[in-house]
């Protein structure tokens, strides 16, 4: 068997078992011996194949795997709903302390209570919504 005939094999085995895998690793060594087999049918010596594909796979893991890995990886899920609120900033429209108080979040009138239960808020005050519980806004005072 020639040995272009086995590069390819491995390729094909390489690139097969990176399917199953998604480590992005195998499919770089897969690309790295296809590109090896090339190099193999045009007829250069076996020493010359394995300093091929040792560079190949080095320029694979090095360069194009970190960049496969990003684009592998999965976005941060979107809060939506009351989830979406908290970190907003909202702006206090009656005192707001430990038991008790009014906020504007993004338009909308929420009730609200303070965060720290220590706390006592002034009206006009921009504060952070640090939690929704319920229909009641947790919040903090922006520093």
């Amino acid at each position: 068997m020639q040995l272009w005939v086995i590069w390819l094999i491995a390729a094909v085995v390489l690139g097969g078992v990176e399917i199953f895998t998604l480590t992005a690793a195998l499919g770089m060594l897969g690309a790295a011996a296809l590109i090896t087999a090339g190099f193999a049918a045009a007829g250069i010596p076996p020493l010359a194949q394995a300093l091929v594909f040792a560079a190949g796979a080095a320029a694979g893991l090095v360069l194009v795997r970190p960049v496969a890995l990003r684009h592998l990886a999965v976005p941060p899920r979107e809060r939506f709903g009351v989830d979406a609120l908290i970190g907003k900033r909202a702006y206090v429209l009656q005192q707001v302390d430990g038991f008790g108080g009014r906020v504007r979040i993004d338009g909308e009138e929420w009730t609200a209570r303070a965060y720290d239960e220590t706390l006592v808020i002034p009206a006009g005050a921009a504060v952070d919504v640090m939690e929704i519980s319920g229909s009641t806004a947790l919040v903090y005072p922006r520093e």
